[in-house]
């Protein structure tokens, strides 16, 4: 191992050589207290920044035991010094020459706190994962600007960032305790028969639609109906009130913009914890909770998708039903019985992003096209099936048909961004107007269809297909495009890096046609939870952050190279 002198000697020595007598880094080097680890390293100043970690000793480090004594307070310490790390690192950055030169960066997160693998920590040590842009003057070495960066400012960096004593310990206590805390309300959901909470005081609007932090100052905190009202004693901070959403069937109305779909919302993004202060702390979910909504255009591999639409023009199967081009109303119905396949147990819906012919088929449209002349079977006949056949409850916005209140268990109205329990007016009222529609679509929900999946490889040799991330909601696959914009239950740019790495890990060992999707879901999380990422690919990456299988499951479905094996 080299040591921090005789990496600034070497920098020195390959100043205004060619870029690439950088390549000549790669290794590991011990300063006064840590050891970098040069992974990687950048082919020219305008490619993507160099891999490097450092390995900070606890000894030196010194963070309490206590803070990562389990997986929960474990996950929120590094989500907490990678936050540090990426201020400490901006506060010192300087721009040095062409491209991304001078750059010292970390997987940048945001308002949630998930486990990433920027950050790692046990009782013997401490590693972060960052990228350098190695300075240069058009392509020739800046190696006195590199030294400076890697042997001057790093250990500052350093210092500053992921050693105890430098950093706030009340403010890292309370990160840690927030999360333990998040994490054992969720434990506690199935045992109160809830699939959500909302805590009384959460701040649940956002900025904008790309600005995921509180809206400041304006923003009413929530207060729960008493009637829905659910108390816990949390392990860290006590006692917490607020709304508990029961299992089953549960409406969300109201007027326009009071605040049924910024609530779904909020619930949506329950199924992570999330940082102090970012309004959400306490809004829990259920874990297998699942958006589902219509995405015209979006790729179908055979999905039976038979509980919903059937009879089809043309005689088209629906029982294995595929298409490179879906509709509305058949991508809501692949949608949802993917998100049952991958072991959904919440289903979350919005009439603002659903396609209408799917929700709902009124008593006059039943009068005017006779059953056997429409092949869908709306929404509000399965969702109270799916709920008896299978324990599948259901979250739904819905502002435009009074037809729902027929089959929901709860109905909470909003106004003015605060609900109130309407459950007994809307039964009420169901009695005294009688929609007279008739339920389509028999008396069960229908049957779950397993799939044997395999995907067709883009070239003739076994090399895997390049993979990158794009434009926040793309994933590029060799030749494939993965949109997942409408999947929006991926919270960071990293779990689209992390979730197109598992994709070829499955193509290359479990994708071969003989067994269920479901089956290979659990062998890839369990291989995921058993060897983490640097297992499955070979290389330590730090921009990764982990994912659901439901969202993995939600791109393995976009994947239109994706085939059904029909002889199983």
């Amino acid at each position: 191992m080299s040591s921090q002198s005789s990496l600034r000697q070497l920098l020195r020595q390959i100043d205004q050589q060619n870029y690439r007598a950088y390549k000549d880094l790669r290794g590991s080097y011990e300063f006064a207290n840590f050891t970098l680890l040069i992974d990687r390293v950048q082919g020219d100043p305008f490619a993507s920044p160099s891999q490097c970690r450092v390995k900070v000793p606890q000894a030196l480090a010194g963070f309490p035991q206590d803070l990562y004594r389990d997986r929960s307070r474990e996950i929120a310490l590094r989500d907490y010094l990678t936050r540090q790390f990426d201020r400490a690192a901006q506060s010192i950055r300087q721009h040095r020459g062409s491209g991304s030169s001078g750059l010292i960066a970390i997987a940048q997160p945001k308002q949630t706190i998930l486990e990433r693998t920027a950050a790692f920590i046990d009782d013997d040590w401490l590693e972060v994962r960052f990228f350098v842009g190695l300075p240069a003057f058009g392509r020739r070495v800046a190696g006195l600007q590199a030294a400076a960066m890697l042997c001057d400012d790093l250990p500052q960096l350093v210092d500053r960032a992921l050693v105890y004593q430098a950093l706030n310990a009340t403010a890292i206590q309370r990160h840690v305790e927030t999360a333990a805390d998040a994490d054992w309300l969720r434990q506690q959901l199935g045992d109160r028969d809830l699939v959500a909470f909302v805590a009384d005081g959460s701040v649940l609007p956002r900025r904008s639609g790309v600005d995921d932090r509180p809206l400041p100052d304006e923003s009413v905190p929530f207060q729960s109906p008493t009637s829905l009202r659910v108390e816990f004693t949390c392990p860290n901070r006590g006692l917490v009130t607020g709304m508990g959403i029961p299992a089953g069937v549960t409406l969300i109305v109201g007027g326009g913009y009071h605040g049924k779909s910024t609530l779904l919302r909020a619930i949506e993004r329950g199924v992570y914890n999330h940082i102090p202060d970012d309004g959400r702390e306490l809004v829990i979910t259920h874990p297998a909770a699942v958006k589902v909504r219509a995405e015209d255009g979006r790729s179908i591999t055979g999905v039976d998708i038979s509980p919903f639409i059937n009879h089809l023009p043309q005689g088209r199967s629906t029982t294995q039903f595929s298409t490179q081009n879906a509709s509305g109303s058949t991508s809501q119905a692949a949608t949802t019985i993917e998100a049952l396949e991958a072991g959904a147990n919440v289903l979350l819906v919005d009439e603002d992003t659903a396609a209408t012919n799917f929700m709902i088929r009124d008593r006059r449209m039943q009068a005017l096209v006779a059953k056997d002349h429409e092949p869908i079977t709306p929404f509000i006949d399965k969702i109270r099936q799916l709920y008896t056949d299978y324990g599948v409850s259901t979250i739904l916005v819905m502002g435009g048909s009074g037809d729902y209140f027929d089959v929901a268990d709860t109905v909470i109205a909003m106004q003015d961004f605060q609900p109130q329990e309407m459950t007994a007016q809307a039964q009420a009222i169901a009695q005294q107007y009688v929609t007279d529609r008739t339920p389509e679509g028999g008396t069960q929900f229908g049957t779950l269809t397993p799939r044997f999946l395999t995907v067709q490889p883009q070239s003739d040799d076994d090399r895997p297909p390049k993979r990158k991330v794009r434009d926040l909601d793309t994933i590029v696959l060799g030749h494939d495009e993965i949109d997942l914009s409408a999947v929006e239950q991926i919270a960071e740019t990293g779990q689209l890096r992390a979730i197109a790495a598992m994709l070829i890990y499955l193509q290359q060992h479990y994708l071969d046609g003989t067994h269920p999707l479901t089956e290979v879901l659990d062998y890839v999380m369990a291989d995921l939870a058993a060897g983490g990422f640097d297992h499955l690919t070979g290389f330590p990456h730090g921009d990764f952050a982990h994912f659901r299988r439901f969202e993995l499951a939600a791109a393995l479905n976009r994947w239109r190279s994706l085939h059904v094996n029909s002889a199983m």
